[in-house]
């Protein structure tokens, strides 16, 4: 009987060593995700900024707005005198800015469409403190869509996210009403699924490790933010996103994509089957994270400007 207590002390232990380990992994893991390395806009970021603008005859245009919490947003914009009258916001990922989007923010230029690029909430040149993945960047993007509306008027407002900003547009959905169309690259299906990838990551093993074992520093994680931030991450699902909408969703993975698997847009697709049926997705098979139109660029843009032009005709806002 003895023994038995003795055994049972340790294994309490263990337990209570194990979870401990776990709150303070999720504790630093969420700071460290809620806080990312900003990227500020360089001079040379600027110049680009410039140039492309210049090539298409367009005009720039630096923009602010004044988010929910008082934070302040900060924009490009690139109108076309003559384009074919719509507008195209583009977000960015992680640790990143609007810089980042320049590539296709040239590409849908060049095929008559104006565009938006923000810097999310705690990127760039934007104000905020915290990165929530979709939680507080919901009231974010429609704050801008309704700058749109008011400065442009544009027939169609489409969207373009990679990673980060493609989960918070397919967030966005749920609220954001007035689409025509979105494209969503490389974005993950839920904040728990890319905590798990993550956790796969440190020790070299798939996302089932964080899915059983480590599932305690994903779940510790998400409590620490909600009760120190007031931050609900596990509401950020762009899969229940998007099933419950109707906006078309173009999906781009690259099956090479080793940041956040392809899987995850899968889930995306598999969740909206039997429920929004415009919902579609593509696999190049040698683009990495966010690489599709690097490693096909033809073809990405034939997908992505196909896709708006295929529904904007039976738009409306």
């Amino acid at each position: 009987m003895r023994s038995l207590r003795k055994c049972l002390l340790w294994f309490a232990c263990i337990v209570a060593v194990w979870i401990a380990v776990c709150a303070i992994a999720g504790r630093v893991s969420v700071e460290w995700a809620l806080h990312p390395m900003r990227s500020t806009l360089t001079q040379e970021d600027d110049e680009r900024t410039a140039a492309v603008t210049e090539s298409h005859g367009a005009i720039l245009e630096q923009v602010e707005i004044t988010a929910g919490d008082g934070a302040i947003l900060r924009a490009s914009s690139m109108r076309l005198a003559s384009g074919n009258g719509d507008s195209v916001i583009l977000l960015h990922g992680m640790a990143d800015n609007r810089d980042g989007m320049l590539g296709p923010a040239d590409m849908l230029l060049r095929s008559g469409y104006s565009v938006l690029l923000p810097d999310a909430r705690a990127h760039g040149m934007s104000g905020g403190d915290l990165a929530t993945y979709g939680y507080l960047e919901t009231g974010d993007l429609q704050r801008w869509f309704d700058w749109l509306v008011q400065k442009q008027a544009p027939h169609c407002i489409d969207a373009i996210g990679e990673s980060m900003g493609a989960a918070q547009l397919l967030e966005s959905l749920r609220t954001v009403h007035g689409f025509c169309a979105v494209v969503a690259e490389s974005p993950f299906a839920s904040f728990r699924e890319v905590s798990y990838v993550r956790i796969g990551e440190w020790f070299g093993t798939g996302p089932w490790l964080g899915r059983t074992l480590l599932r305690p520093v994903v779940e510790s994680g998400i409590l620490y933010a909600r009760w120190t931030y007031g931050v609900e991450l596990a509401q950020d699902n762009p899969a229940q996103a998007v099933a419950a909408g109707r906006v078309p969703v173009l999906l781009i993975h690259g099956l090479a994509d080793n940041n956040i698997p392809p899987y995850n847009s899968e889930m995306i697709l598999a969740a909206s089957k039997g429920r929004n049926p415009n919902v579609s997705l593509w696999e190049p098979p040698h683009a990495g994270h966010c690489g599709a139109m690097g490693a096909e660029p033809d073809e990405f843009e034939h997908r992505v400007v196909g896709w708006f032009q295929g529904h904007r005709a039976s738009a409306t806002r």
